[in-house]
This record gives structure tokens, sequence and C-alpha cells, in this order.
């Protein structure tokens, strides 16, 4: 079978919202936790707002709807770390950025053990319409990274 992997997902926003004052402070804050990039560009036929992964093969597209999204409940995207020191140093990051701008909503989790494996994550949300899962996983206290074999 063919291996797959993610490329983008677009968020949706009212009509007018990405103003350039949000567009910077998601910059900021996306950028200063997760080392992501953010870029306008013309995608058919509108200006949108780009998030780029540091590799700047996926990316997270923000862009303006008659139909926005909405996110009432915990929807959310996962963000796999290496390790569980990875994710812990994440929510400190977001923890300190929280103490500067209460719109930063995190959602902090015991560790779940299903089975052999452990998960380590916290939930964040700040200005997008959905939240992030930041998690690592392990077997046995040693980290997977990015191997679920």
């Amino acid at each position: 079978m063919p291996e797959m992997r993610f490329n983008h997902m677009e968020l949706t926003f009212p009509r007018g919202a990405l103003t350039t004052e949000l567009r910077e402070e998601i910059d900021a804050f996306y950028g200063s936790v997760f080392g992501w990039t953010g870029v306008d560009a013309e995608v058919v036929g509108q200006l949108c707002h780009i998030l780029l992964s540091e590799e700047a093969q996926q990316f997270i597209l923000l862009a303006e709807s008659d139909k926005p999204m909405q996110s009432p409940g915990y929807d959310h995207l996962g963000l796999l770390f290496a390790t569980r020191e990875e994710v812990d140093e994440k929510l400190e990051q977001v923890k300190r950025y929280q103490e500067k701008d209460d719109r930063v909503r995190i959602k902090e989790y015991d560790d779940l053990v299903t089975g052999e494996i452990t998960t380590r994550a916290f939930y964040v949300k700040y200005l997008l319409p959905i939240f992030f899962d930041v998690q690592a996983l392990e077997r046995g206290g040693e980290p997977l990274g990015n191997d679920l074999t």
C-alpha cells in the first residue's frame, strides 16, 4: 500500500476576520511555540494565510469563508513529538505565553496508558478554530518518537 502523509489542513474564518493584526498574533504564537512560519498567499482568487511547518511540506491554510469553521468542542489536530520532555517543554512555553495573553486555552491531561503504550499530551488553542493535541508516545518508559511499530 502506498505511504500517505499529512499535507495540509484548511481552517476557515468569517469574511474580514483575517486582519493583519490577527495574522501577526497567530504568527507570533505558533512561530514561537512550534516554529511555524506564516506567509500570505493568494489561493483560488483570495488572499489567505499559510502556517508552514519547519519542513514546509506540511501546512495549515487559513482562509475566509461565508460558512466559517465552528468548533465549540475539542476538535483537534494531533502533533506528535519524540519525547515526553519535548511535550512538557511545549506545555511550559504555552503557559508562559498564556501569562501575557489570556486567549491561550490549555487542557492538561494525565498520562493515558493503553496496553503497553503511554501517551503524554495536552491540548492548546489560540486564535484558530481548533485545538492542537501535543503528544508523545512511550512503550515501557521508552520514547517511540515517530516510530509506532
